[in-house]
C-alpha cells in the first residue's frame, strides 16, 4: 500500500457538511415544533396556520437534504403564504408583522447566500428568483409598515385660550410657584409658565442635579419606588424621597437648605417604600406677609410642610428650617396608627401628600393588598391643620362611617381605601378621593354590604366636617383590583348649550375616563352599564353589569389569538397557546382556577399619573397603557393555609407573584402577562400618550411613547410604546413633559400634534411626574430619577432640572 498517496478531496460543487446539516437541523427542528405546538394550539382553538408552516418547514428540510432545489420553491411558498396570512391578521402594524416574519426573512437570506447554492444538486435558477422576490415582498410590506402606523392617531389642536372660567381649585394662582401635588390641589399637572415653549423646548439643557442620598437597603422590599412630585415654594422645593426624607433645596441652585428623617424602619415585608410627595400650608399671617413682599418676621411655622409616612405617621415641619412644629400633635407627629384595628407597619401606608384646606389636613392612606381579612382600615380623617386634633373621619366600611371610635373600639378592619392622591375644591369645600376595594382584592365572597359601599369609586366629602357629598361606583364587586388610581382632574367645561359645568374627571385602571359633575356625582359623559362575563369562583359571585363610560381608552374589541406577541414565530406560537388556555371573555373576566387574563390588566391602563389638563385651552394630555395580567386563583390546602403563619405577620413585599389572601378560600398568584422569554404576549403598543379635546370629548391624536432601549438584553431603542408608572405635565407653553416609561428618559412632546421635541437621558428610572416652577425669573423643568422596583427600572436618588440656556 501506497501510504504517501494523496487524500481524497470532495469533489467541486458538493455541499460543506456543515452548511447542509445545520441548515437541514434547524429547519427540521422548526417544522417540529411549529407543526407538534400547531396542533397542539387547533385542539383548543387556535389558528392553523403554524400547523401548514411546520409541514412545508420539514418538506423544505426533506427536500435539501436530497440536494433537490425544489426546496427553493416550497420555501418561497412558505413566505408568500405567511406575508398574506399575517397582513389579514395583523393588518400593516410593523411590530405585529415583525415577529411572523423575522425569522422566515433571515432564513430565506440564508439560503440565496453563494455558498448555500451547494446545496441543491442542479442550480438554483427559478427557485432562487421565487425566494427572492418573496423576499422582495415582505421587505415593501414591512418598510411600508413602518411608516404607516395604524395605531396611531394623527391630528392637530389650533384652539387660542378662551374665556372659559377656572376654578380656584384648577389654578394655584400663584404662576411660578407649584404649590401642590398636582400645581392646583384640582389635579391640574398645568402650568401657566410659558419662557419654555414648543418653539425652544430643543435647547433644554440641565441646569443641576442633586443627590439625595436615599437609596434601596437591605431591609427593604422589592417595590421601593421614588415617585416623588416636588413642589416649589417661592424659588424653594420641598420633597420626600422613598424612606420619606423631607428635602428643601434651593430651587435655581439645586443646593440644599434642610433635610429631615423620620427614621422610618421598613422591613422586606413592606408592601411599598414609596412616597408621592408633600403638602404645603401658610398660616393666614404668612399669606398676608408674602403678599406685603415681607416675611422676614414670620414665626416659626408660619410655613409648613406636611409629611406622611409609610409607617403611619404624619408630621408638620417648619418650611423654613425642617424643624418638628412643636403645637401639630404630639411634638410634630400625629399617630395614624391610633385606633387601627391592625398595626403591624407597613399594612397601613399614606404613601400620597394629603390635601390641606384653610383649616383641615385630610389623609387617607393604602392598605396592603391581597394579604387577609384581617387589616388595617382604609380610613379617612381630617385633622387640625395646625393643632393636629382630630376633627372627623369617614371610615368607609364601618355601618356608620363619621362615628369616631373610642379607646376601646377601633376602626374598621378592611374599610376600602384610598391610596392615590386626592383633590380639592375650595369654592365647594368638597374634597374628592379616588376609592380602591376592600382587601382581598380578587375573592370577595366574603365581603358585606358596608364594604361594597364605598369601594372601587370616587368618593366626595366635605373637607370640614367629613360628611358625605356623594358617591359615584366605577366597578361593581371589584373582583380585579380595578380601583381608581389617580387623583381626579378638577376641569370647568361647556356643554351642548355653551353652558359652563363644573366637572371631575376621573380616570380609571379600566381604561375608562368618568366625568362627572363635581357638584353632585351625576354623569356629564355618559356611562351605560352593560352586560359582563359572568361565573364566579366558588363562593363568589360576579356584579351582571358595570358602567362603561363613552370616553374612554379601553381596547374596543377583546383579544384574540391574532393579538398575541412574541420576538420570533416561537414565542408568539407560545403565548397563542397560553391564551387560548386561560379563560378570558373580555373586560370584568372573573377571577378564576384555571387562570384568568385579565385585560386592561391588573396594573391597569392609567395609574397614579393621572391627567394633566390645560384648563386655558380646554385640552387633555392623558397616558394610558394596555398590558394584560394573568391572575390565578389556588385553592387551599397543606402547602397554602388559610391562616397566616403567625400573628400579625405583615405583607409580601411586592403587588405581584403569590398574595395569600388570607381568610378566604383562595389565594392568588397575580403576574404581567408573559411569554417564555419574559417578553409581553400581547403585541405593542403598551403605552401611549394623547390629547383629549375636553369641548368634544375626542381624541386629537395618540402616540407611541418609549424605546426597549432599558428594557431588552439587547440595548436597541426600538419605538415600540412601552409600559409607565408616572403622569405628564402640561404648561402654556403649548409643550408638556413626561418620564414614566420604562426607558431612561424624560421627554417633550408638543401639546397640538403628539410630535417629540426634546428628551433627555436620565441616570436612572424616570417613575415620576415632572414639575414646573420659576427662580429668579427663570423656568425649570424637573424630575425625579430613582426608579422602581418591581417596574425593574434602574434604581437612583436624583432630582434633576432642566432650563434654557443663559442668553448672552
Amino acid at each position: 500500500m501506497n501510504t504517501n498517496s494523496p487524500p481524497v478531496r470532495p469533489r467541486a460543487g458538493s455541499p460543506s457538511p456543515v452548511v447542509k446539516w445545520l441548515t437541514i437541523l434547524f429547519l427540521a427542528i422548526s417544522g417540529l415544533y411549529l407543526g407538534g405546538v400547531g396542533i397542539w394550539l387547533v385542539t383548543i382553538g387556535g389558528s392553523p396556520y403554524y400547523v401548514i408552516a411546520g409541514l412545508l418547514m420539514l418538506a423544505v428540510a426533506w427536500l435539501i437534504a436530497r440536494r433537490n432545489a425544489s426546496a427553493l420553491f416550497v420555501y418561497a411558498l412558505l413566505l408568500i403564504g405567511t406575508l398574506i396570512w399575517a397582513v389579514v391578521e395583523a393588518g400593516f402594524d410593523f411590530w405585529a408583522l415583525a415577529p411572523r416574519l423575522d425569522v422566515l426573512v433571515i432564513v430565506g437570506i440564508w439560503l440565496l447566500l453563494p455558498f448555500t447554492y451547494r446545496l441543491y444538486a442542479s442550480p438554483v435558477g427559478k427557485g432562487g428568483l421565487a425566494v427572492a422576490v418573496a423576499l422582495v415582498l415582505t421587505g415593501i410590506a414591512l418598510v411600508y409598515a413602518a411608516f404607516n402606523d395604524p395605531q396611531e392617531v394623527n391630528g392637530s389642536f389650533a384652539r387660542q385660550g378662551s374665556a372659559a372660567p377656572a376654578t380656584a381649585a384648577a389654578t394655584s394662582g400663584r404662576p411660578g410657584d407649584w404649590l401642590a401635588y398636582g400645581n392646583s390641589q384640582g389635579g391640574t399637572r398645568y402650568s401657566p409658565l410659558a419662557q419654555i415653549n414648543d418653539k425652544n423646548v430643543g435647547d433644554l439643557q440641565q441646569a443641576w442635579s442633586f443627590r439625595t442620598g436615599d437609596m434601596k437597603g437591605p431591609n427593604d422590599p422589592v417595590e421601593i419606588t421614588d415617585e416623588v412630585t416636588p413642589i416649589a415654594v417661592d424659588g424653594t422645593l420641598f420633597f420626600c424621597t422613598p424612606h420619606q426624607n423631607a428635602i428643601a433645596l434651593d430651587g435655581a441652585s439645586g443646593k440644599e437648605k434642610w433635610r429631615f428623617n423620620p427614621e422610618l424602619k421598613p422591613d422586606p415585608s413592606f408592601q411599598h417604600v414609596t412616597c408621592r410627595g408633600v403638602s404645603y400650608y401658610e398660616t393666614p399671617a404668612a399669606a398676608q406677609a408674602r403678599q406685603a413682599n415681607d416675611t422676614s418676621k414670620l414665626p416659626m411655622c408660619a410655613r409648613r410642610i406636611i409629611l406622611p409616612v409609610n409607617d403611619g405617621r404624619l408630621f408638620e415641619l417648619d418650611a423654613a428650617t425642617g424643624q418638628r412644629c412643636p403645637g401639630f400633635g404630639s411634638n410634630g407627629v400625629v399617630d395614624l396608627q391610633h385606633l387601627q384595628p391592625v398595626k403591624t407597619p407597613g399594612q397601613y401606608e399614606p404613601t400620597s401628600p394629603p390635601v390641606v384646606t384653610s383649616k383641615v389636613i385630610v389623609v387617607a392612606g393604602a392598605v396592603t393588598d391581597n394579604y387577609g381579612t384581617h387589616e388595617p382600615s382604609g380610613v379617612i380623617r381630617g385633622f387640625d391643620v395646625e393643632s393636629g386634633k382630630l376633627l372627623w373621619a369617614f371610615d368607609p366600611g364601618a355601618a356608620n362611617p363619621n362615628a369616631i371610635p373610642d379607646d376601646q373600639h377601633g376602626y374598621a378592619a378592611n374599610s376600602p381605601n384610598s391610596w392615590a392622591p386626592a383633590a380639592y375644591d375650595a369654592q365647594l369645600d368638597l374634597v374628592y378621593l379616588p376609592m380602591g376595594v376592600t382587601t382581598p382584592d380578587i375573592w370577595g365572597g366574603y365581603r358585606t354590604p358596608d364594604q361594597e359601599r364605598y369601594a372601587s369609586g370616587l368618593l366626595a366629602l366635605n373637607a370640614t366636617t367629613g360628611k358625605l357629598a356623594w358617591f359615584y361606583q366605577t366597578v361593581h364587586h371589584d373582583l380585579w383590583d380595578m380601583d381608581l388610581p389617580a387623583q381626579p382632574t378638577i376641569a370647568d367645561i361647556r356643554d351642548a348649550s355653551g353652558n359652563v359645568v363644573p366637572a371631575i374627571y376621573a380616570p380609571a385602571k379600566t381604561g375608562n375616563i368618568f366625568v362627572l359633575d363635581r357638584r353632585t356625582g351625576k354623569p356629564i359623559i355618559p356611562a351605560p352599564e352593560q352586560p359582563v362575563p359572568q361565573g364566579a369562583a366558588t363562593g363568589d359571585r360576579v356584579s351582571p353589569t358595570q358602567p362603561f363610560s363613552e370616553l374612554t381608552y379601553r381596547p374596543q374589541k377583546n383579544l384574540t389569538g391574532a393579538d398575541m406577541w412574541g420576538a420570533t414565530m416561537y414565542d408568539q406560537l407560545a403565548c397563542r397557546v397560553i391564551f387560548h388556555r386561560l379563560r378570558y371573555e373580555g373586560p370584568f373576566t372573573p377571577p378564576s382556577e384555571q387562570g384568568t387574563l385579565v385585560f386592561p390588566g391588573n396594573l391597569g391602563m392609567f395609574e397614579w399619573g393621572g391627567l394633566a389638563v390645560d384648563t386655558d385651552r380646554r385640552i387633555a394630555i392623558a397616558n394610558p397603557i394596555a398590558l394584560p395580567f394573568v391572575s390565578r386563583l389556588i385553592p387551599r390546602g397543606p402547602n397554602n393555609p388559610i391562616e397566616p403563619p403567625q400573628a400579625g405577620q405583615a405583607g409580601t413585599g411586592t403587588e405581584v407573584g403569590i398574595q395569600p389572601q388570607y381568610g378566604v378560600p383562595f389565594g392568588v398568584t397575580l403576574n404581567p402577562f408573559l411569554s417564555p422569554l419574559r417578553l409581553p404576549c400581547k403585541q405593542p403598543a403598551w403605552g401611549y400618550v394623547s390629547a383629549l379635546d375636553l369641548d368634544t370629548h375626542k381624541v386629537i391624536w395618540k402616540k407611541r411613547i418609549g424605546t426597549t432601549r432599558d428594557a431588552s438584553p439587547i440595548p436597541v431603542p426600538f419605538k415600540m410604546g412601552m409600559p409607565m408608572l408616572g403622569g405628564p405635565m402640561t404648561t402654556a407653553g403649548r409643550v408638556f413633559f413626561i418620564g414614566a416609561t420604562a426607558d431612561d428618559y424624560i421627554r417633550a412632546f408638543s401639546t397640538d400634534s403628539g410630535d417629540e421635541l426634546w428628551h433627555a437621558r436620565l441616570p436612572a428610572g424616570g417613575q415620576a411626574t415632572p414639575m414646573t416652577y420659576e427662580a429668579n425669573g427663570k423656568q425649570y423643568v424637573l424630575i425625579a430619577a430613582g426608579g422602581h422596583g418591581s417596574f425593574m427600572t434602574k434604581l437612583g436618588d436624583y432630582v434633576i432640572a432642566y432650563a434654557l440656556p443663559d442668553k448672552r
